[in-house]
């Protein structure tokens, strides 16, 4: 009994005494300290870009001619069909704040005038480059694209080597006159001084003279020649006695055609189409039997040649002297491999814009696209400013 009785108490003195332990209070944490936070760094903010400034004109009292390079590449691949249509757009909305007076495209308004297959339904490429339309459908979405400027702004074309045969210049049938006749639109109509020739012998506009007068304080008239793909030298004897008509004496002269100078400035003195073979004259004839003879002759603007994305071969620009000792400016522009080469987006919108400047000589060329331009995004590529891009020329009296 006494070891029940000792065995009992010492459990209990065991068990008060883990009670005792068990209820003594925990030693006092010393206070928690305040988190010290580091001082706020400023934000660091990424450098403002410029803003990218609207094209506008530089002297107000300037007036503008736009340069449509060939847009057979938009016109040929149906999702390409709206940057035309954009590009277009922009020049009937700008053309009061540009104090647009006239539009040039530099041919090849279709890319197949005539072809007959038609393209896979996986959309694979026929003939190495992607066409959706056939035979009169690209010069159907041509007209309709084009109407865009019909009553809004007066428009001159010249035909291109695509705009011919079935593929590429074969022989001279064309859709051309079918859909552009010379009352389609009413302010180029105005315009019209004669249409001559075509190697039918039916006066249509592939050649054909245009007069306009230069907005005050300009007031410069001003006579355009478009002579067709690869001219005859009977086209360039008709070109050139309109030019000699005294009454244009005093006239600035500008021929509007496809084919006529490479990138780098020098004039295309062969060419192996059909049509070229058939008596058709490249560049260089082009100068020595109109531009060169001509007193009134000052510029010539051509499309054609280019390379996939090659801005080298797509823009080029020289100055010759005429048999008066005159300077003539020769321009190209044609960026219709821009933006992914011939199955690309057509040319990526791009423009150029002569700005004829009050003094009655100095003209400014730029480089703009409407396209990347309407986007914030892409504002930023919207003017090339390059030195064969962005430059300056004089058209002497």
């Amino acid at each position: 009994m006494f070891k029940q009785i000792m065995g009992a108490a010492i459990a209990l003195t065991m068990m008060t005494g883990c009670a005792v332990v068990c209820d003594k209070e925990a030693p006092a944490k010393a206070p928690a300290k305040a988190a010290v936070k580091a001082p706020a760094k400023a934000a660091v903010k990424a450098p403002a870009k410029a803003a990218v400034k609207a094209p506008a004109l530089e002297n107000p009292q300037s007036w503008t001619m736009v340069i449509v390079p060939d847009i057979q590449t938009y016109i040929k691949q149906i999702e390409n069909q709206g940057i035309l249509d954009m590009m277009l757009a922009w020049i009937v909305r700008r053309r009061a704040e540009m104090n647009i007076q006239q539009v040039l495209f530099t041919g090849d308004l279709v890319y197949y005038n005539a072809t007959g297959r038609v393209v896979k339904q996986d959309g694979r490429i026929y003939g190495g480059r992607m066409t959706d339309l056939v035979c009169d459908e690209q010069w159907k979405a041509t007209s309709r694209i084009l109407k865009r400027l019909d009553g809004e702004v007066p428009y001159i074309l010249c035909t291109g080597n695509h705009d011919y045969g079935r593929r590429s210049a074969e022989n001279r049938i064309t859709g051309f006159n079918a859909h552009f006749p010379s009352d389609r639109n009413p302010l180029t109509r105005r315009q019209l001084v004669e249409c001559g020739p075509n190697s039918f012998g039916i006066r249509t506009m592939e050649n054909s003279a245009y007069e306009f007068t230069a907005p005050h304080p300009d007031n410069r008239k001003f006579l355009v020649i478009t002579l067709q793909f690869a001219p005859t030298d009977a086209d360039l004897a008709w070109a050139k006695s309109v030019a000699d008509n005294p009454r244009f004496a005093n006239h600035i002269g500008i021929v509007l055609t496809h084919s006529y100078i490479y990138g780098n400035g020098k004039r295309i003195e062969k060419e192996n189409y059909a049509l070229s073979k058939q008596g058709g004259n490249p560049g260089e004839g082009i100068f020595q039997k109109l531009v060169k003879p001509a007193k009134n002759i000052r510029l010539v603007v051509c499309g054609h040649v280019c390379k996939p994305d090659s801005w080298p071969h797509a823009v080029g620009f020289s100055m010759d002297k005429n048999a008066s000792g005159k300077s003539v400016a020769q321009l190209v522009f044609n960026t219709q491999a821009i933006g992914g080469g011939f199955s690309g987006s057509g040319g990526d919108g791009w423009l150029r814009l002569l700005e004829f400047m009050p003094d009655g000589k100095t003209v400014k060329a730029r480089t703009f696209s409407p396209y990347f331009y309407r986007s914030p995004s892409t504002r930023h590529l919207a003017w090339k400013t390059d030195a064969a891009n962005c430059f300056s020329f004089v058209i002497e009296k």
